[in-house]
């Protein structure tokens, strides 16, 4: 079992060996409240670095914004961003990705559960555990092979249907201006990233639309992105 880890006055974590572990700690009043703290493959990852506010804070929103007029327009599906716990067995894996897409239709068939909060109270959920539909990472510096790597094998272990993944740190940008996005299917034995057509767009089968994100800089000179959707 491991030992007890200690970060100061900032982040205490307790001995913990197991995903069950790791679970009952997250949704327990000790978890810290803030920073990223992740259970992948048998580790804990702990992110306390601040969001950087041009390439993911304001790139998230855009996404989310976009994102929740489909979900206002299929009705039967939920969109969460940031705090949002999902975990896995199968996938060994207990995190809060930047974006999670769920549907009813996960919910009704029960290939996730939704878990209350200690208080039992009506419709307070805390975590979901199975599959969601979506999941879309924004890579940071303090997070590439675990966005890039880790975090991609765990999510399709857990059966994760589709998995977005974005870059757009200044390091990343082509000779285009244009940043890093790429939406992956299922494959047979991990996620194969969906063709790029001419456009430049690529296709959600969960979503039924296709998308492509493009980077701008706005009239004060500051990044910007807007979160393209077509039939």
């Amino acid at each position: 079992m491991a030992t007890a880890v200690i970060f100061e006055d900032q982040l205490r974590i307790p001995a913990i060996a197991t995903l069950s572990d790791f679970r009952r700690w997250a949704l327990s009043d000790s978890f810290p409240d803030r920073g990223r703290i992740d259970f992948v493959a048998g580790e804990i990852e702990v992110d306390m670095s601040p969001e950087n506010l041009f390439f993911h804070g304001t790139l998230k929103s855009r996404i989310c914004a976009t994102l929740v007029e489909i979900v206002q327009e299929q009705e039967l599906c939920y969109l969460f961003s940031d705090c949002t716990r999902i975990s896995s067995v199968p996938g060994n894996v207990s995190a809060e990705p930047d974006v999670v897409f769920l549907s009813d239709d996960a919910i009704d068939t029960g290939r996730v559960t939704l878990v209350s909060t200690s208080s039992g109270e009506q419709d307070g959920y805390v975590e979901i555990e199975g599959p969601p539909d979506l999941i879309v990472e924004i890579v940071s510096d303090s997070s590439v092979k675990k966005d890039t790597e880790r975090l991609p094998a765990a999510y399709f272990a857990a059966g994760i249907p589709e998995f977005w993944l974005v870059d757009a740190r200044p390091k990343t940008i082509n000779q285009h201006g244009e940043l890093q996005f790429q939406i992956y299917h299922r494959g047979k034995t991990s996620y194969q990233p969906a063709v790029v057509e001419s456009a430049g767009f690529q296709s959600s089968a969960v979503l039924n639309r296709k998308f492509r994100l493009e980077r701008f800089t706005n009239s004060k000179g500051r990044p910007a992105y807007t979160l393209h959707v077509m039939r």
